[in-house]
């Protein structure tokens, strides 16, 4: 009996056990809730039923914790004094119903907005003036 499909080896980091051995093609899912967050290497080796080998590697972060969100610092700024910061950490929920209560940070007005706004009044100013005239 020979082998048509090509067989592929799973491994997270250094792992030296693979967390599958699968016949290809394959959908698989991979479940980040047994690995810890951070940074990984998913380190693919695919074996031919001529018995050549590849390998893939994939760089992926896994953040299956709650969320931080910082507004008032961000990373290597250079600050002196006293800095007012707003935290919030919030969960993702179970992902199948959407959790409200923590989920969104509220966040200050971007300055480019507001020169956005005032543009547009200036604008809407400006016709309605104009156009009175003409009539």
């Amino acid at each position: 009996m020979t082998k048509d499909s090509s067989k592929v080896f799973l491994f997270i980091d250094d792992d030296l056990t693979p967390i599958a051995e699968l016949d290809t093609p394959i959908v698989f899912d991979l479940d980040t809730k047994k690995i810890p967050d951070g940074e990984h290497i998913l380190k693919i080796v695919s074996q031919s039923p001529s018995g050549k080998e590849g390998v893939k590697y994939i760089h992926f972060t896994v953040a299956n914790g709650p969320s931080v969100k910082v507004e008032g610092l961000k990373n290597k700024d250079v600050v002196d004094g006293t800095l007012s910061l707003m935290i919030n950490a919030y969960d993702k929920g179970n992902q199948k119903s959407f959790l409200i209560n923590g989920s969104e940070t509220p966040q200050t007005v971007p300055f480019w907005i507001w020169i956005l706004i005032i543009l547009f009044v200036g604008w809407a100013v400006y016709y309605e003036i104009t156009s009175s005239n003409i009539g």
